[in-house]
């Protein structure tokens, strides 16, 4: 129905007025709904609107761009690239009204069309140009893995940023583990909407999409903290999806156990999330055995981030060691990031 609102001039217009449903969209196009390519359309068909783009485009741009890199979404085909047009479209085609553009969102905007004109020119460039900024970006990542081993996790999540900046645009699954480890650093940092940002941005440039599993965990953790149940139980569910299917040891399910820490925010989650909670709040038909936070304790989290951590730790110190053997042979490098 909202899609179906949203292909009009009228009910984008309306729909631009109401601050919740811009939200409510912006969190499904960055979830693991069905309904995550509906939100997309919405998004931007309102962005494509001449009359609503000043009003949502503050809001909506930053969901895009983190969206960016995804390739294929069901029937659509290139869908980043459509995105990466349309906010260009935007910026050209509203010239004059520039001002209804926050300086922020504007450069976010550019950030990205540097970042696709970056990936443009990186296809001429030699290989070993390409190899010798691989190389120094795992450096920095490593350094980045020995600041949050001990402690400093600001500065991992910095180091990690400064190798995002240094790793080639088409070197994917590495940038795939560097969204991802920023994603937990934010996540210590008490940041869940810079930790859903980029963990989704993780999981656009995974292939298959939506399918990294420490993403999913992250990103499920960070919509727990703003209290979106609905959106962290998707991400959830599919993190248990994904770990049952998984060949990485620290990720497969040991004996086709569920870990106790993603069954107790499962449970959470579902019961935060029943379509009649409210109606049975009110009449007493719920007992819920501790209050919520008991449900999912703190003390759980911490040592899930740092099991998590850890591994990919341990993954870059094996990966180190082929790494080498890769450049030196002239071989795929991509080959060598698919351990990660």
């Amino acid at each position: 129905l909202l899609r179906t609102i949203c292909q009009s001039k009228l009910g984008r217009g309306h729909v631009a007025n109401i601050s919740g449903v811009i939200e409510a969209l912006c969190n499904i196009a960055r979830s693991s709904d069905d309904w995550q390519y509906m939100a997309i359309d919405c998004l931007l068909w309102l962005v494509q609107d001449p009359s609503t783009y000043h009003k949502v485009i503050d809001k909506i741009a930053p969901t895009l761009i983190d969206l960016a890199d995804i390739s294929t979404l069901g029937d659509y085909k290139r869908l980043g690239d459509t995105i990466v047009t349309v906010l260009q479209e935007c910026m050209q085609q509203n010239g004059n009204s520039r001002n209804s553009i926050s300086s922020h969102t504007k450069e976010e905007i550019d950030e990205l069309l540097s970042f696709k004109q970056k990936l443009k020119s990186e296809k001429n460039m030699p290989k070993e140009d390409l190899h010798i900024k691989q190389a120094a970006a795992l450096v920095v990542k490593l350094e980045g893995n020995s600041l949050f081993s001990s402690g400093n996790i600001e500065g991992a999540a910095a180091k990690y940023s400064e190798a995002l900046a240094l790793c080639p645009m088409k070197s994917k699954k590495e940038r795939v583990v560097l969204h991802s480890n920023r994603a937990q650093c934010y996540l210590l940092l008490q940041q869940p909407l810079a930790a859903i940002s980029d963990a989704t941005r993780a999981l656009c440039l995974h292939s298959p999409l939506n399918r990294h599993a420490k993403s999913l965990w992250r990103r499920a953790q960070a919509y727990d903290m703003l209290g979106l149940a609905k959106e962290s139980l998707l991400d959830a569910i599919l993190f248990i999806n994904e770990c049952s299917q998984s060949s990485d040891p620290d990720l497969s399910l040991r004996q086709n156990k569920v870990p106790d820490y993603a069954e107790r925010l499962v449970k959470k989650q579902m019961r935060a999330a029943w379509l009649f909670r409210e109606s049975s709040l009110k009449h007493g038909g719920i007992h819920c055995e501790g209050d919520a936070s008991d449900a999912f304790g703190q003390e759980a989290d911490d040592s899930e981030w740092e099991t998590v951590s850890e591994s990919d730790g341990e993954d870059d110190e094996r990966r180190e060691a082929d790494d080498e053997t890769e450049w030196k042979s002239g071989g795929h490098r991509e080959d060598a990031y698919e351990k990660s």
